[in-house]
């Protein structure tokens, strides 16, 4: 049964409860108000640091020239995962493989070949976004977790990343194992002028959100600073030094009490958490709203990537559309040209429009 928002919107029931299900600890910390605006932020900002992802969105230039629509559509994609059913979220996997297969090319800067699709590359974009959103539930929300809850949500993170093409041998299942990765990616990672540029770009929130009357453009300058010093304080040093990202000391341990307070409000009831999430990425709100308001879906299970596979008929990601990724390579690297857009067209049923 659809249950009405007070905009008149009907919140309709997802099909099942999805890949995690309320037991879940991605359930308990992606649904805090923290996860889908700082620790979003965060995880779009620190991507750049890759130089072949960084190259990848420089060629699209949809972040830079369409950065509305770019987060509005990522973050539906990254909340499906989190909270969609499994029949619509393993569709949208399935499309974002074809998606990424037009992010093809050579770094200008390094001059290697870059590929959204590549397994390395995911894995990148995987586990700073899971670590992000745990990050900043940690700083401005209800604190660490129990180690049993984050040893499950490592767990989790492992199931999320086999919709990607991600090694799965590759995914951390601790903090300890995350910090390695981080500390093996360093030596690749490169604070280039292009990446630069892309994170103060990211950082400004006012990029990210709908047009303001004019009355209202310095609350939302401030806003947009409040998110951009609570991001940059989750930021291990090096991480800042590399990405051009000064912020001092002080406004690190300022901001912190201001947004926790700002975040606990904002989740005292679900429809004012769904109301800023309305006005940050309104394609994101049939997915969370079911969750956020405890309307049960049609059929009470959970699945994994793979029995939704098998159900629905998709081949794994890694697999996934090989003749179409060589055609789209081939344009590219064979012919010098520009690659098809027939995966960004036929995403726009699942993730919204893409201008």
């Amino acid at each position: 049964m659809a249950i009405a928002l007070k905009q008149g919107k009907a919140v309709e029931p997802h099909e099942d409860h999805g890949f995690f299900g309320p037991d879940s600890v991605t359930w308990k910390v992606w649904s805090y108000p923290t996860s889908l605006t700082v620790g979003f932020q965060r995880a779009v900002v620190i991507e750049e640091l890759d130089p072949a992802l960084v190259a990848a969105v420089e060629t699209t230039n949809d972040v830079r020239y369409r950065p509305r629509t770019r987060y509005d559509r990522t973050l539906r994609y990254f909340a499906m995962v989190a909270f969609g059913d499994t029949r619509s979220t393993s569709k949208a996997a399935d499309v974002l493989v074809r998606i990424h297969s037009k992010a093809i090319g050579t770094d200008p800067v390094t001059g290697i070949r870059y590929d959204a699709n590549d397994p390395d590359s995911q894995l990148w974009i995987h586990l700073t976004a899971w670590h992000s959103i745990l990050k900043a539930y940690e700083m401005f929300g209800p604190g660490k977790l129990s180690a049993a809850d984050e040893a499950q949500y490592w767990r989790e993170c492992k199931i999320a990343a086999e919709l990607q093409t991600c090694d799965q041998a590759d995914i951390p299942t601790s903090r300890e194992e995350l910090h390695a990765y981080y500390e093996k990616m360093r030596p690749q990672l490169l604070g280039s002028k292009i990446a630069t540029d892309m994170m103060a770009h990211l950082l400004d929130a006012r990029v990210m959100l709908p047009p303001v009357p004019k009355v209202l453009t310095p609350a939302s300058w401030a806003v947009g600073r409040l998110l951009r010093a609570a991001t940059i304080s989750t930021m291990p040093r090096w991480m800042r030094e590399m990405g051009g990202c000064r912020q001092s000391r002080l406004v690190d341990i300022a901001v912190r009490p201001i947004m926790r307070v700002a975040f606990w409000s904002a989740q005292v009831h679900p429809r004012i958490e769904l109301a800023l999430l309305g006005y940050l990425s309104p394609a994101t709100v049939p997915v969370v709203a079911p969750i956020l308001l405890g309307i049960e879906p049609s059929n009470p299970e959970t699945l994994t990537p793979a029995q939704a596979r098998e159900r629905y008929g998709y081949q794994r990601p890694r697999e996934a559309h090989l003749e179409f990724r060589a055609r789209q390579a081939e344009r590219v690297f064979g012919n010098g040209g520009r690659p098809s857009d027939e995966g960004l067209l036929e995403s726009q049923e699942i993730l919204g429009p893409v201008s």
